[in-house]
Parts: C-alpha cells; structure tokens; sequence
C-alpha cells in the first residue's frame, strides 16, 4: 500500500492554534503531512522562514510523519517534489472560500493529480488569523487560547 502525503502549506507567521487545529484533523487524513512554509518576497513577515520553522518543529517535534519544510515557486511543484497528493486548506469564512477555491481550481488545472481538501475551523478559530494574532500582541492584548505558550512568548520578545 502506498503511503499517503498531504501538503499543510501557509506563511504561519505565527503559528496560532487555529494552523495546529487543521494539522492534527489533516493527520487523520494522511500517513504524512508536510508543513510547507511559504518563502514569499513580496510580503515583510514578522518572523524569518528559519524562525518559523522553529516554532512548528517545537510544537511537533522531529516526528517524521510531520516534516516541516519551506519551499518557493509553484505549490504544486513543491507537492510532487514530496510526493503529496492531497494540499490540506483551512477555511474559516466564506472569503476564505472565494480565495481557496480560486488557488485550488488552478492547482488543478496545474496538476490534476493533486486534490485540494478544505477543512472548515473549529468554531472557537474561526476569526483567529496571524494577522489578527500579531495586531493583539503588539497591543499588548491576552493571546490565551489564540497561540501555543512558546509562539506567545516569541511574539512578546520580537514585539
């Protein structure tokens, strides 16, 4: 039987609980799933790819069933260069679902190989986002049950 590989792919930029939602439901999913972080020149990310990388591998450890990697260029690309099957998308609203649905119909078209599962968020993630993580940490706001502890304490230090 051939194993199954899913791409988790975003900026995570922070990791926020919302992203760990997502990842361990897309688990149940594939025998492997790769965090892709996205390395884009276009946007200013409060924390490097090397930074990132950190944080998730310190949520999930070295299991290698969840790889965390960074790629540039064509997702899909990316996914047959991991052998994944399957991208892992999290929608929270129905504007995510415009967006997703616009990436994965060219995905397809792309690779039709590659399927695109969307995974709606629990309703306690549904308005978290990183952009809204970093705005309530540079207010110095409560980030309780938005982030993991070792990512708050990040944002805290970088901000």
């Amino acid at each position: 039987m051939t194993e199954r590989v899913a791409l988790y792919p975003g900026s995570f930029d922070p990791l926020t609980n919302g992203h760990l939602d997502i990842l361990s439901r897309a688990r149940r999913l594939a025998d492997r799933v790769v965090v892709a972080i996205l390395e884009n020149d276009e946007k200013t990310p409060l924390f490097s790819v090397a930074e990132r990388i950190g944080m998730i591998r310190e949520i999930v450890g070295d299991d290698p069933s969840t790889p965390v990697r960074s790629f540039s260029g064509l997702l899909v690309d990316f996914a047959k260069d991991v052998g994944a099957t399957l991208i892992v998308r999290g929608l929270r609203a129905v504007s995510d679902y415009e967006y997703e649905l616009q990436m994965a119909l060219m995905n397809r078209r792309l690779t039709p190989s590659i399927e695109t599962v969307f995974l709606m968020a629990k309703e306690e993630y549904s308005y978290v986002s990183s952009r809204l993580v970093k705005e309530v940490a540079k207010l110095g706001g409560d980030l309780s049950g938005l982030v993991p502890e070792s990512v708050r304490q990040r944002l805290v230090t970088k901000l």
